[in-house]
């Protein structure tokens, strides 16, 4: 086995797999570069090529020790336009346009909209995004199988485009039959997170839950307007979210993208649930070798906001320099996170515990480490509870999550500042405080004479029982004494 020192960063990065990295090569070298998680996008690719893909990544698991998370992202409801029976068109502005449910190829005049939840849905003056916004639709009238509108931004438009319909709450379930195909087999293959598309309110939540069985955690990607009425409650229902700025900056203004990020992340934080920000981050890098000024300081205010992961989506799927934008999204971590003012600005967002054992111990670990200048805080954690809520606190020091389950410590990879490990679990108090002190050396962690802060719970193996914390002096011989178990 290949030893492989822990990220010296704290926030985490999610690579997305495509055609440009679907190798064992390839995967191995964005792991290197700095991928702490793989994201397999359900919207491209058939099962048998992301199956390779998770085999490929349980194979780098093995052969460096190091549980890694996957997370399949499935596509959710689209919503397209019909065909053209002579090509594409051009809408003029002011000119009157037609969406129906005839299938017959369309004209200038009109086009199909096989979609009766838009029809459900659209009132006098809603808009009709079209083409990621390219176009504007507003509607004159709705019945239920015709929409008159209005074109308030024209331009050319070909079949099969995607609608956005931006206004209201489109009543429709938020898994497709392709969706629960693509469940079924994310969760067979083994992913560790299932991201869920198109969230518009916290009951969308509910069936892809039952789908899953208890099995792995569900992430609730932020990318509808109406999400943002009852982010809270959605928070609530997920065990993350994902701020994925594609379609919010279809359907929002783009300068109304940036404060909903910070509000989304700071909300995220708040409750403890890992947040992710996603698309766009380092664009250019799909063709160029290195990325604009203002990509750098798109990621670097994520990071600066204390996101717990930061995604790779085409630069690493589809573009031409994979692992030097993994490469790059690391340097620029690694910038900020050296930067004097990082944890204090981190702290602008204040993380109020609930009155519960847990929670007072996991804040008073980020307080203690700074006092007695911890070097580590050591987590015992069965469901990876006590873990979230001391990574909610942002401490200054990383988190090492010591865990029985492989499960568990496979989902940690998209939490802030942890680097999880898979091992026995613990019988007593003086076995948790050895165990702590040696896998802290092993893991290149602490060295002697460093103090650690200890969290765990009695009694031992009891998920959600946090209610010990203790401080330890690592002479350094601990392991030369114990061995290397």
């Amino acid at each position: 086995m290949k030893k492989l020192a822990p990220r010296t960063r704290k926030v985490r990065i999610l690579a997305t797999l495509g055609p440009a990295s679907s190798s064992e090569e390839m995967i191995r070298k964005l792991f290197l570069a700095g991928a702490d998680a793989f994201r397999l996008n359900m919207s491209h690719g058939g099962h048998e090529g992301h199956a390779a893909n998770i085999e490929i990544i349980r194979g780098l698991e093995k052969d460096y020790g190091r549980p890694t998370t996957i997370l399949a992202d499935l596509q959710g409801p689209k919503l397209r336009i019909g065909t053209f029976a002579q090509g594409p068109v051009f809408l003029e502005k002011g000119a009157r346009f037609v969406l129906d449910r005839d299938p017959q190829p369309g004209d200038a005049a009109r086009v199909a909209l096989l979609h009766p939840e838009i029809f459900a849905a659209a009132q006098v003056g809603t808009r009709l995004l079209i083409d990621d916004g390219k176009l504007v639709l507003r509607v004159q009238s709705a019945s239920d199988n015709e929409i008159e509108t209005v074109v308030e931004v024209g331009g050319p438009l070909s079949e099969r485009k995607g609608v956005n319909v931006p206004d209201v709450v489109l009543p429709m379930a938020a898994l497709t039959d392709k969706d629960r195909r693509d469940l079924a087999f994310a969760i067979e293959g083994g992913a560790d997170w299932i991201a869920l598309s198109f969230v518009q309110r916290p009951e969308d939540l509910s069936e892809a839950r039952r789908l899953m069985g208890g099995y792995g955690q569900l992430l609730a990607k932020i990318e509808k307007p109406a999400a943002l009425n009852r982010l809270d409650e959605i928070l609530e229902m997920s065990d993350a979210v994902m701020v994925a700025r594609g379609d919010l900056g279809v359907e929002l203004p783009p300068y109304a993208v940036p404060p909903l990020q910070k509000q989304i992340v700071a909300s995220a934080r708040r409750l403890g649930k890992p947040v992710v920000v996603a698309t766009q981050m380092l664009e250019s890098m799909i063709k160029a070798p290195t990325p604009t000024r203002a990509e750098v300081s798109d990621v670097a205010t994520a990071v600066y906001d204390g996101a717990d992961a930061v995604m790779l989506s085409a630069e690493t799927a589809a573009g031409d320099w994979p692992e030097e934008a993994v490469a790059m999204m690391d340097s620029i971590a690694h910038s900020v996170e050296h930067d004097p003012g990082y944890l204090d600005r981190l702290h602008f967002t204040e993380t109020s515990p609930d009155p519960t054992t847990s929670d007072a111990l996991a804040e008073a670990s980020q307080s203690i480490t700074d006092t007695v200048s911890a070097k580590a805080i050591v987590c015992f954690t069965s469901s990876g509870s006590t873990v979230r809520r001391v990574a909610r606190e942002r401490p200054s020091a990383p988190i090492l999550a010591l865990t029985p389950r492989i499960g568990t410590a496979r989902r940690l990879g998209l939490m802030w500042g942890v680097h999880a490990v898979r091992t026995k679990d613990i019988g007593s108090f003086e076995e948790m405080i050895g165990k702590a002190k040696r896998m802290a050396l092993r893991h290149g962690i602490a060295m002697g004479g460093d103090k650690i802060i200890i969290l765990a719970g009695v009694p031992f193996g009891t998920p959600g029982s946090t209610n010990v914390l203790h401080v330890a002096t690592i002479r350094g011989d601990e392991l030369k004494v114990h061995g290397e178990s």
